[in-house]
Order: structure tokens, then sequence, then C-alpha cells
């Protein structure tokens, strides 16, 4: 296990530490005893929250791709979380170049700067587990670290999150960087606001994951629009799993390593669809609509078997509790939400 005082007086770099999971870690690292955490983050897909006042906290706005932000790093941090992204799939096809800046760009700088430190005892780095999957629609096989990766991927996010891997591995190699790589599954849970950050040129910006959208249309009586028929299926991992997965990743991985962060359970769309609505005095109504046309891997999941052996990583939070606390969550916070989301409405009603 990882144990409390694993980052007791540890310094801690969190890029991207302002976002949904980034904010959940920092507040998990505050609570573990880290000495200073420095969050890098340029609110593109977060807002500014109260994570960023914490005392143990130095948040610095702005790109780790910026010169000047790199400038101020110094060879005394202990650990670095790497979840800077462009996100997600649907935006990074709208805008591939954007997604080159703030997916790659900020991962190959950070590399470079990193490469000569010393103390650094780990840099691990959020990768997606969509890269990986196998393309079906249909019996979904768990995804292995060691399987190969196709060269036909959905999306430029995919490609930018598969080199991005790439480069920690040569880093690791030619410069001894103790890079360890995460493969994510769909993290869901308390602190994803909808439309956080800026327009990003489409409706994904504000819808960009489905629980988070299906919860909070859910509570407001509106429509869950079922693409595939509800049919496809993901690997729903709650968001302090992953949080205490990625430190198990910093203190338990190996440098140059791989490891999935999964529930290495199956759930389809619609089977999501009913735990939300479970919730609920009154169900919102279901739409079915046909499957997303770039979306060729529409059945898929993680194997745990790596990093439970490894690592000592499983997901302790099964999907209808982890609905419950979401949804409880979203009710408590739905004017914050909504005064995201209302900052997109004019953009969102011409999309």
């Amino acid at each position: 296990m990882t144990q409390p005082n694993d980052f007791r007086g540890a310094r801690v770099l969190v890029v991207g530490g302002a976002g949904f999971v980034g904010g959940n870690l920092v507040r998990s690292l505050a609570d573990a005893g880290a000495t200073e955490i420095v969050v890098v983050d340029n609110l593109l897909s977060s807002n500014r929250t109260s994570v960023l006042e914490l005392p143990q906290v130095t948040f610095i706005r702005g790109s780790i791709a910026n010169p000047d932000i790199l400038a101020r790093l110094s060879d005394d941090l202990d650990h670095v979380f790497h979840l800077a992204t462009f996100h997600g799939n649907q935006n990074s096809m709208h805008a591939p170049l954007a997604d080159h800046r703030n997916n790659l760009l900020t991962t190959l700088s950070l590399y470079e700067t990193l490469a000569g430190f010393r103390r650094l005892r780990s840099v691990v780095y959020a990768s997606a587990g969509c890269t990986v999957a196998r393309k079906v629609y249909g019996t979904a096989k768990p995804t292995l670290e060691e399987d190969p990766i196709s060269l036909d991927l959905d999306s430029p996010y995919q490609i930018s999150k598969v080199v991005g891997e790439m480069y920690g591995n040569y880093y690791h190699t030619r410069h001894g960087l103790p890079v360890v790589n995460a493969r994510f599954q769909n993290v869901y849970g308390p602190g994803e606001i909808l439309g956080a950050g800026r327009w990003r040129g489409t409706a994904a910006t504000v819808w960009r994951n489905v629980t988070p959208t299906f919860v909070y249309r859910a509570i407001r009586g509106l429509p869950l629009v079922l693409e595939n028929e509800g049919k496809s299926s993901r690997d729903f991992v709650y968001v302090d799993d992953i949080v205490r997965g990625l430190q198990r990743c910093a203190t338990r991985g190996e440098a140059g390593g791989v490891y999935n962060l999964a529930s290495g359970v199956e759930t389809t769309i619609g089977e999501l669809a009913d735990s939300i609505n479970s919730c609920l005095p009154r169900p919102a109504p279901v739409e079915l609509a046909p499957r997303r046309n770039w979306d060729h891997s529409g059945n898929r999941l993680g194997s745990t078997v790596k990093a439970s052996k490894r690592l000592g990583f499983a997901a302790s939070v099964d999907l209808a509790e982890g609905i419950r606390r979401t949804v409880a969550w979203t009710q408590q916070n739905l004017e914050t939400i909504e005064a995201s989301i209302r900052r997109h409405r004019r953009r969102l009603e011409a999309a």
C-alpha cells in the first residue's frame, strides 16, 4: 500500500493540478504531508478552485511548455505528476494543432528540462487506455499493458498520448529520467465541472465526458442520449482510485514501466444511464442514437493484473457507490456547474 508518510516532506510538481484529476490529487498530496506542491496550469480545461489556495500550494498560471515557466523549476523536486492535457478526442479532432501544443509539446518541453535533474524519484505521466484498446464493437478483451499499439488511431488526442509515452521511454533510456506511464481508463467522480476552462470550438468543451454529462442531465430531467443505442462499453474508475493509483505509480512503479489504472469491470453506456437514474426520484428519459462514426473502439476495458501485482493497486469504489457519490456532489454544486456552462451558452447554441 501507499503509506500516509510516502509523501511527507516531499516537494512535488503537478502539471495540470487545477483540473479534475489534478485537483483531487493535490488535495490528497497535501493530506499526505507534502511540504510544497507546485501547480502549473494554464486553466485551459479547468477553473480556479479552492485547491489552489491550500497553504502547501504554489500556483503558476501558464503552459509548462513556456520557457519562462520551465526556468522557474529547480532540481529540488521529489516527484512530478504530468497531467496536463487538451481534453479530449473530439476537441482534438476539431483542433489538432492545439492538441499538439497542449498535449505533446508540453510533454517534450517538460522532459527536456527534467532530464538534467538528479533528485527526482519519479515522473508520472497520465496516458490514455484508449490508445491501446482493440478497435472492436462486440466482446471486449481486457487490454494488457504489453498489447501492441495500432498505427490507426481515432484522434489526435490518442496519437499525442501514445507519443508522450514514447518520449517518456526515450528520456528514461537516454537520460535516466524516472518516467512511469499511467494509462487511465474512464475517470469519473466529484470535482469534474462541466464547461471548466475556455471554449475549444465544439460542444465537447462542455459535454466532454459521458458520466458528468449524464449525471447533470439526469438531475435536470433532460434526455440521456445513448450513442450506439447504449451498447458501447467502458471501464469506469472512480477518481479517488485514480489518485491512489497515481501515487502508487510514483512510489512503487518501475521507471520506464507502464501500468493500467482501471477497474477491470466492463459497463455499457446503457448500464451507466440506469445506474445514474436509479439514484434519482424521477428517472431521466433515454434516447437511442447511432454510434459515433469516428469511434472504432466501441467496447473496451483494462486489465488489472499487472497493476495489482506490481503496485498493489486495485480499484475499491464500485460503480454504484461511485455514481451515488457523484450524483450527491453534483446536486450540491449545481450553481457552480451551471455558471460554468453559461459561459459557453451562446457558442453551444451555435455549435
